[in-house]
This record gives structure tokens, sequence and C-alpha cells, in this order.
């Protein structure tokens, strides 16, 4: 099997520290957790950051001086949030793409995450995957259901988004696909020619990680998927859960992808956000 690439997502908009006193919330504390994390393992970052009051924000420039302190500490591959709140406007939800990252998230439909319903209509999914694609960021193809992965096909039938394609398969979501091993199989069974997979599990998550691991599958972990580390033990860091997959990993004989090693598996373009350069306005 191809190297095991672990993505991390440290914190999301959800959690507070009132939900874990450890999950990195401002600026300086998401380079300093994220860059432990990176050396634990994780080659790729899944970033949400929170404005003064610890909320969810999309200002680009509290992106832009996060991404610059974590490249300061670590080389870990930079992708963004297109959902650093539910059902922000089209411009707070694209205008990360003016950042230039090599990844970004493409929720491919609509759900109800809980009691608020997460619209993303078929018109936002063309534009979104459009201006990704002009912009030759990667868009990480988010299904919570297998509803979605039609609608991925649909958009790759009309070349809105280009091969290869990386699905990420939410699993125990509010009102999306269960956590459990047959509907992770179900996603499988329904994925595209040329594509790669990694799981997002909510719940259950360390046996489908570890069902991931074994399949050949890639993972994503971290404070935004869950806040513990196992039941009834809060998470001290995301470098604690990056470095569990890393020894299941090591116990399944799959090595962890670097970085560099990130970037052929999934195709990438052949850039870093530098944070004096390439990061604009």
């Amino acid at each position: 099997m191809e190297k095991l690439v672990i993505t991390l997502a440290p914190n999301g908009g959800l959690h507070m520290k009132g939900n874990n006193p450890n999950i990195p919330l401002t600026t300086d504390e998401i380079a300093e957790d994220v860059s432990k994390a990176c050396e634990a393992g994780a080659s790729i970052l899944h970033l949400h950051v929170r404005g003064n009051d610890g909320t969810p924000t999309a200002e680009l420039d509290v992106l832009k001086e996060a991404v610059q302190k974590i490249q300061e500490k670590c080389d870990i591959l930079i992708g963004l949030t297109t959902a650093s709140k539910l059902n922000g406007t089209e411009e707070e939800r694209l205008g990360i793409c003016r950042l230039s990252p090599q990844l970004a998230s493409l929720n491919v439909g609509s759900l109800n995450f809980g009691e608020v319903a997460f619209i993303n209509t078929p018109e936002y999914l063309r534009k979104a995957a459009k201006t990704m694609q002009e912009a030759k960021i990667k868009p990480e193809l988010e299904v919570f259901d297998l509803g979605m992965m039609e609608n991925a096909k649909k958009l790759i039938a009309e070349g809105l988004i280009s091969p290869p394609y990386h699905f990420q398969f939410i699993l125990g979501a509010p009102g999306g696909a269960p956590a459990t091993p047959r509907a992770l199989l179900s996603y499988i069974d329904h994925l595209p020619e040329n594509s790669t997979w990694g799981v997002i599990a909510l719940q259950n998550q360390l046996l489908l990680h570890t069902m991931a691991i074994g399949m050949g599958g890639h993972v994503r972990v971290g404070m935004e998927d869950s806040i513990h580390y196992k039941p009834g033990e809060l998470a001290e860091s995301n470098a604690q859960l990056v470095s569990r997959l890393v020894q299941i990993a090591k116990e399944l004989g799959r090595e962890v992808a670097t970085p560099d090693e990130t970037e052929e598996i999934y195709q990438l373009p052949r850039r870093r956000i530098k944070s004096n350069t390439a990061i604009k306005s």
C-alpha cells in the first residue's frame, strides 16, 4: 500500500475551551499545537481560525497570521476550510481561495447538521468547484452521505473537478451517514476511478481509522472531530491523537507519508503557501 497521509484538524468551529482546555484557539496556540502534530506525523493541515472572542471567523487577515506562524515552525501542507461557520456568505467561504492553499474543503451537498440546515446548493457547488479549479487548488470532497457522492460525480462529469479526485468520507455527523464499518464500505463501493480517499470519523473513530489504514485509505484526526483521546478522557494535544495513528500504522506495517510524499500521493500543485510572498489579499 502507498504511505498513509494523516490530515490534522486541530480545532474546527464548534468546541471551546470549556469542552477541552487543550484545544488550540489563538493563532499562537494553533501554531504551537500544529508544529508538534506535524513532528508526530501529520502532513496536511485542515485549518479553521477563531476571532478574539474564540468564535469562528472567516477573516483572511487572521488566516494569514495563523499560516505565517505555522510555517515559521513546521513544513505541514496547508488546507483551508470553506465552512469556517455554517452558511457563511459565498465571499466568506470562497475568499480563502485568494490565499492559494494547496487544498480546500468542498462540502458536496446539504444536510441537517443537528438543528441547523447546512446549505450547499447546486449553484454554489459549481461556483466553488470552478473557483478552486481556476486557482489550481485541490478540493477535498467532503461527503456526509451517499447522495453527496453522486453530487461529486456530477461535478466531475461536468468537468468542474480535475483528476485525481480526493474524497473525505465523513461518518457520524448529525444528519449524515452513521459511523459504522458498513457505511464506510458503502462509500468505498461508490468511488469513481482515479480517486484517493480518507476517513473523518466523529464517532467510533478508532475503529474506522484502523479500518482505513488497513484498507489503503487515509485519515483525518484532531480536536475538530473529537476532543477525547478515549471515552471519558480528554485529549492532551493533537499530537497525542496523531501519535496513536502513527503507532497503529506501524503495527499494520504501513509507513506514514511526509509532506513531500503527500504531495506525490495526492498529486498536489507544486507549491506551498509562503507567508511572505504567496498569500495576498
